[in-house]
């Protein structure tokens, strides 16, 4: 029997994500909260969660996301809720929470005063420059991985590029250029699973 499709593998059950201490959760979520940089918060969260500590499958963690994205709130917010909660439950959420928002809650306060005295100086906004250039790279790596993950079909890709010109060029409203391509890709989305789904049943069945 042929191996099944990448994209038709079953989610993981409990059981088989490692148990993590709290204490590591919240270690986690701090580093990224005190040490990342804008848009890079989520590429830092990918490569600890899943390339470095294993700790949530690739296609799992490219689900939450879309739904982070998708959902009222602070994306990364509702990333890392999403993440503790999948790691240890309702404690699980609290603690990466507040792992991610404790320095920057401060830092934000103290930094931003200092800001104000000296945001006229040249080198500051070249500093300002450079730290959203490396965001910018991040975001775009977090992307690539993506579309390599979801496995996106020419028609989805498209869909994603029209959805860059209309709101990041065009300048349109997101919400409703989300609300008329969305179910779009999704209606492509769930016709490509049944393509493979009617495949692989054919495959199963024995030959007369």
């Amino acid at each position: 029997m042929d191996e099944p499709s990448p994209r038709l593998a079953a989610e993981p059950s409990p059981d088989q994500v490692p148990h993590v201490s709290l204490a590591t959760i919240f270690w986690i979520f701090f580093q990224i909260g005190s040490l990342s940089v804008g848009g890079g918060l989520t590429a830092w969260l990918y490569r600890e969660i899943v390339e470095k500590r294993r700790l949530m499958p690739e296609a799992d963690f490219m689900g939450a996301l879309t739904l982070a994205q998708v959902l009222p709130g602070i994306n990364m917010s509702n990333l890392s809720v999403y993440v503790g909660q999948r790691l240890r439950g309702v404690q699980g959420a609290m603690v990466a929470m507040l792992g991610l928002i404790l320095v920057p809650f401060f830092a934000i306060i103290s930094i931003g005063s200092i800001y104000a005295q000296f945001q006229t100086e040249p080198s500051v906004h070249h500093f300002m420059d450079g730290l959203a250039a490396t965001a910018v790279a991040l975001l775009l790596a977090m992307g690539i991985k993506a579309i390599k993950v979801t496995r996106m079909q020419p028609l989805q890709l498209g869909l994603a590029g029209l959805v860059v010109v209309l709101v990041g060029i065009l300048r349109l409203p997101m919400v409703p250029v989300i609300l008329v391509l969305a179910p779009i890709s999704v209606w492509l989305a769930w016709t490509e699973i049944g393509k493979e789904q009617g495949d692989a049943a054919g495959k199963d069945e024995p030959d007369a």
